[in-house]
């Protein structure tokens, strides 16, 4: 038991649309500023962390700060320039895949005090100009690169694309990935509503500097659309030669970052911290680089087969909205396509919306689903939670916890 690996503090930011009030802030500024949060909620010194592991996936971002961003934001949260810190790129993946290698670390014996953290700032990525710019282009235009548009990888498929097919694959139309949107939105009302996202539980502020008058705090989530209606969402176009994926039933680009600290409990007792959670089993998959809406349901499965125990011993479910296809796909997959079990499953999944609603900060999400897992099992006195992400070109990351 003393060597069960826990969670002991879990803070974001608010989430900010492409374009919204963090549009200018750096995720490295971003990172350091969830880093500072957990340092000083759990009152630990800065030589207690042993190692940072950092998720972050749009590299060209990255590249305005010439990269090592992880170190980059560790210095800037005022750690120990001893710290040790590790950049990590699995796409959407990137942060619960920081929270999973804690997790490893720390089985492993190889450190004790962990942090996973993730940040990004979709609107902060810059057009790249070609390479040959370098040498001399003479005549022509210069035909920069939006590494935002399309979404997803130059010798692959859109992930919208992907998604929408992988979804009619399962028999799961437009209008059914449109009602599960507007559940989100609806659901991260009703949580707003009766204070669960609040600063100082899953959130903390972030103070935004202003050219002549004083700071603008920023305290709330600012993607959420409570005027969602099923009839604004069936007028939307779909993209990316979608079958199925519109603006309306998938998240946007946005911005925001997210920090867990993971230990050992026997670690958590010497430092007189109390445990919100526990890491049961953690899981990894790949698939074929166009079936990106499997992955969380398989994930899932597979970090139960570790631990020897059912989806239907799971009192909560979280699944990254980055399309409303992926939660919809991958519980039918979790409940092996019985109408009858997904239907149980999704009453149990994003019960407080999700990226839909939220945002999704890609390199941060990972990271906020285990959080907002943890906190809303702590609301509801107890229980075991799986939650799951997909990433770019068909990866998938779960992680099991058990809150006391």
């Amino acid at each position: 038991m003393l060597k069960d690996v826990v969670i002991v503090e879990g803070v974001r930011t608010p989430f900010s649309p492409f374009g919204g009030p963090l549009k200018d802030m750096p995720s490295i500024e971003l990172g350091a500023c969830v880093i500072r949060e957990v340092m000083k909620r759990s009152g630990l010194k800065g030589d207690q962390i042993d190692e940072v592991f950092y998720g972050m996936t749009l590299m060209a971002e990255a590249a305005l700060y010439n990269n090592v961003c992880a170190r980059q934001a560790v210095l800037l949260a005022n750690l120990p320039a001893e710290t040790v810190s590790l950049t990590i790129d699995r796409a959407c993946c990137s942060s619960m895949a920081s929270a999973i290698l804690s997790f490893r670390t720390i089985r492993s014996e190889e450190g004790g005090v962990m942090m996973a953290v993730g940040a990004e700032n979709m609107s902060h990525c810059p057009q790249i100009a070609p390479p040959d710019i370098r040498w001399g282009k003479r005549m022509g235009p210069i035909v920069f690169r939006d590494c935002l548009a399309p979404v997803g990888h130059p010798n692959f498929p859109p992930e919208a694309l992907n998604a929408g097919e992988v979804a009619v694959q399962y028999g799961i139309g437009r209008e059914e990935q449109d009602e599960w949107a507007f559940q989100s939105q609806m659901r991260y009302q009703e949580a707003k509503s009766a204070g669960k996202f609040k600063i100082g539980e899953e959130l903390t502020p972030v103070e935004i500097p202003q050219r002549k008058d004083l700071p603008l705090m920023f305290t709330e989530d600012a993607f959420p659309k409570p005027d969602t209606t099923l009839q604004k969402l069936a007028k939307l176009k779909t993209v990316y030669e979608s079958p199925t994926v519109t603006p309306g039933n998938a998240p946007g680009l946005d911005t925001g970052a997210a920090a867990l600290l993971i230990m050992s409990r026997q670690k958590a007792m010497e430092l007189g911290l109390k445990p919100l959670a526990r890491i049961m089993a953690t899981a990894s998959v790949c698939t074929e680089p166009t079936l990106i809406a499997v992955n969380p349901g398989l994930a899932i499965k597979k970090a139960l087969n570790k631990v020897d125990m059912t989806v239907g011993e799971m009192d909560l479910f979280e699944i990254n909205e980055a399309f409303a296809a992926v939660p919809l796909v991958s519980s039918r997959i979790l409940a092996d396509g019985d109408t009858a079990k997904t239907t149980e499953i999704r009453k149990r999944l994003n019960v407080n919306g999700g990226a839909i609603a939220i945002g999704h900060p890609v390199g941060a999400s990972g990271a906020r689903i285990i959080m907002t897992l943890m906190y809303e099992l702590r609301r509801r006195g107890g229980g075991y939670g799986a939650a799951a992400i997909c990433g770019g070109l068909s990866q998938g990351d779960a992680v099991l916890i058990k809150v006391e």
